[in-house]
Formats: structure tokens, sequence, C-alpha cells
């Protein structure tokens, strides 16, 4: 299904008449504090990014690798919390209106909130879609009911292992976009991603399941390509991208500098 709201709509029909695809890199909000985070936010759009996928934060982020683990304990040493990257949010909001902005995010921060407050609240922030990554399909429905509400597209995995029932399901809930994996496991450039079959691709289209983006082990231009010519929509990049900043902390100009650089080559590779 395509989006409820027009921001992925829009960015998506572009890409298809540009005959380009997405490259959406992801990092921690408050990674590794709140004002260099909305800098480093910054240097990804100033880079060409299509589509923004964040992370609020967590102490215990079960899915992924080590990369984006230390990166959710900067944050978290910083004094981010939901408030924090909300009021971020809304500052990339302001830098930008067109960009589609993804959360990705664990069930007891939303929890936290309340449901429907956290999911109208990330509205106001002018988040477009949200991916609880600790909820499968089967329990996902008051979480769908709270993104219908507020007018937030839910996005929901689908995994290189699932059936076709569970790819229908996947179709059928999801909204924006689809989160396809390239391998199972955590997050990380450890692991090489594994291009899916084209099959898996085909199968979501046959389903009318939103344009699929495929992710994890997205380290290089060449991975890009590659899923691009296996049918994916585009390429999510979080681990390579939090490694940078990783790499360094001590240096924010360039960082910020090599952020927007390798931006802009994994853009380059979805001409």
């Amino acid at each position: 299904m395509m989006s409820t709201n027009n921001r992925y709509q829009t960015k998506f029909e572009a890409l298809l008449a540009n005959k380009q695809g997405a490259f959406v890199p992801f990092v921690t909000i408050g990674d590794p504090n709140a004002e260099l985070s909305f800098e480093i936010i910054k240097s990804l759009i100033d880079g060409g990014a299509d589509a923004l996928e964040l992370g609020i934060p967590f102490s215990d982020p079960v899915a992924d690798g080590p990369v984006i683990q230390k990166a959710n304990i900067r944050a978290l040493k910083a004094n981010s919390n939901t408030d924090v990257c909300f009021e971020i949010l809304k500052k990339v909001r302001e830098y930008n209106k067109d960009i589609p902005i993804g959360l990705l995010l664990y069930s007891n921060l939303i929890f936290a909130r309340g449901l429907d407050k956290f999911y109208l609240d990330a509205k106001q922030a002018g988040v477009d879609s949200v991916l609880v990554a600790d909820i499968p399909l089967h329990e996902s429905k008051l979480f769908r009911a709270s993104a219908k509400m507020a007018g937030i597209d839910p996005i929901f995995i689908a995994t290189p292992n699932a059936n076709n029932d569970t790819l229908k399901t996947c179709a059928s809930y999801g909204r924006g976009y689809t989160y396809l994996l390239s391998r199972a496991g955590v997050t990380g450039t450890d692991t090489q991603a594994v291009m899916p079959a084209t099959s898996i691709i085909s199968k979501l289209n046959e389903y009318h399941a939103a344009p699929s983006l495929l992710g994890f082990g997205i380290s290089t231009p060449e991975h890009v390509k590659s899923a691009l010519d296996s049918g994916a929509a585009g390429a999510i990049s979080g681990s390579a991208v939090v490694k940078i900043i990783e790499d360094n902390l001590a240096e924010p100009i360039t960082m910020l500098s090599e952020l927007k650089d390798f931006t802009q080559k994994m853009k380059a590779a979805t001409l």
C-alpha cells in the first residue's frame, strides 16, 4: 500500500520519474549530543539523502549491532530522551519541509509515553513513519490503530525467510515503505549484505506492498547498486553512517564533512 501521507508517495514518484533509487541514511537522534545531532542530520540532508531513518535512543537495543548500540549509549549519556528527540525533529522539519522522516525505535519508549500520545507527538514533530523494531506483525494492531489516527505510516519488516502469507500481511499492514532485510540477524557492517532473491520483492509488489528499501549491512555504493538491481526501490544504511560519527567524535567538522561526502557517494549509486 502507498503512504497515508504525501511525503513518501511524492518522493517515490519523483524518484521513479527520474529513474533513481532512494538512499536513506540512519542515525540515532541525540548522538553524540543534541546540538551536534541536529548538525549531523543536516549534513545527511545536504548530502542528498532521499529520506531519513532516525532512532530514538534506548537502553536495550536488541536488534542493533555494536556500532548502533554504542550510539544509543552516547546519546543516553548526553541526556537524550524522547522529549529531546522530538525537539530535534521539529528543527529538522523546519530545516527541510519535504524530506520523509521515519522513526525506528522500541516499543517500551512508546508505551512509556502512551500509545496515542506518542504517535500524535511524533506527527506534531514532523514524523512521517514509525517502525517499532520489537513488535511483530501479529502483535501490531494497537500500534497500527494509533498510527492511523495520527496520520503516520506504520512500517513493517519483511525478512528473507518470510512465507507468502507473512509477506501478504506485511504488504497489507505497511504504508510508506517496506523495510526489507538483506539478511537475518542484527544491524551492522561486519556481515556483508546478502541481496535477497528478487522473488521476495516480486511477491511484495504482487501484494501491492509499499516500495521496498533494503537494509542491514549496506555500507558501500556497490551495495546500493546491488539493492536496486534486485528490484528494491532503494537502500538504508545505518552502521556505516554511525561509524563515521564514532570515528570522528573529537573532530566534529571532519565528521560532518565525511557524513555529507558518504551520503553523496551512496546517493550517486542510485542514479
